[in-house]
């Protein structure tokens, strides 16, 4: 996405530091590469201005400022948290927040070598957030729903990737499988709800952070479960599930048919990104189709 399709650049976000948090106004910005629902400029070393882009709404900038600061000190891995809250203004008429930054380079662009210490790092990260949530915490919606409910998505994804060798009776196979299941009857436990190569960094070979919780909710765990193929490398899904220990039968059954769907999804943002389209990511079609090829060979 390029400055003149966000409308957002470095002089931008020095003004609006100027405006209302003027004793960061002075630490170096730049651009970090990536970003969907929202583009991020880090500031300083240890700090990300995180403005609002394809966000249609401030709503996963507001869970984020509400929530990470509660979850953050329970997740053995780091994740972002919220340091300074930005209005809307006449320079910028959306929300933006400064939060830390949490070092290492997205999955997308960099890959995991040392497969088990990742299973292992996910399965604790997950155990330590999929606990029950407060009944304030936020619902459920696009994010969180029973694969039934979602159908419609995934066949638009499977119709408007190229598959090449994959069969789309395969991957409907599992989908269907995953439509099949009775729903999650555990409690509302928090969900990252969007774990997917570009919302993870890496270092030194393995898990190292996890970013963007704009998705979050009180729900199925099945939603990041599904982790365990888009970022894990191939046979690491069995590790994940052995060390994770608390997912039944229908629950991965789900988590893999939600993996399947993701995977068509990245697939489909690097095609976009291929053709130049705004949103689109080029790095994420290599990672959703092999994300796609783990999900096939199942566990």
């Amino acid at each position: 996405m390029t400055e003149a399709e966000t409308g957002v650049s470095a002089d931008l976000v020095r003004g609006l530091l100027r405006e209302q948090h003027p004793d960061l106004a002075g630490l170096p910005v730049r651009e970090v590469d990536g970003g969907w629902g929202n583009q991020m400029w880090r500031l300083g070393d240890d700090l990300v201005v995180r403005m609002q882009r394809m966000d249609t709404g401030p709503g996963p900038q507001l869970k984020e400022r509400r929530w990470l600061p509660v979850l953050a000190p329970r997740l053995p891995l780091p994740v972002p948290t919220p340091v300074r809250s930005g209005t809307p203004s006449e320079r910028f008429p959306k929300i933006w927040t400064v939060m830390t930054w949490v070092d290492g380079t997205p999955l997308d662009l960099a890959p995991i070598t040392r497969g088990d210490h990742a299973a292992d790092t996910l399965a604790a990260s997950l155990a330590a957030l999929h606990v029950e949530a407060p009944a304030d915490a936020p619902a459920a919606s696009d994010f969180g729903a029973h694969p039934s409910e979602c159908t419609g998505g995934f066949e638009h994804f499977l119709r408007s990737v190229d598959l090449g060798d994959v069969a789309a009776d395969d991957v409907r196979a599992v989908w269907a499988d995953a439509v099949a299941t009775a729903g999650w009857r555990g409690p509302r436990v928090w969900v990252h709800g969007d774990l997917h190569p570009a919302n993870v960094v890496v270092a030194d070979g393995t898990l190292a952070g996890v970013v963007d919780f704009g998705a979050l909710f009180a729900g199925d765990p099945a939603w990041d479960l599904a982790a365990a193929w888009l970022l894990l490398p191939a046979g690491g899904a069995a590790r994940f599930f052995d060390r994770y220990a608390r997912a039944d039968g229908a629950t991965v059954r789900r988590a893999r048919g939600l993996a399947a769907m993701k995977s068509l999804f990245l697939m489909l943002m690097g095609r976009n990104g291929d053709r130049g389209l705004p949103g689109g990511k080029p790095a994420w079609g290599p990672a959703g189709r092999a994300a796609l090829g783990r999900v096939l060979a199942g566990l």
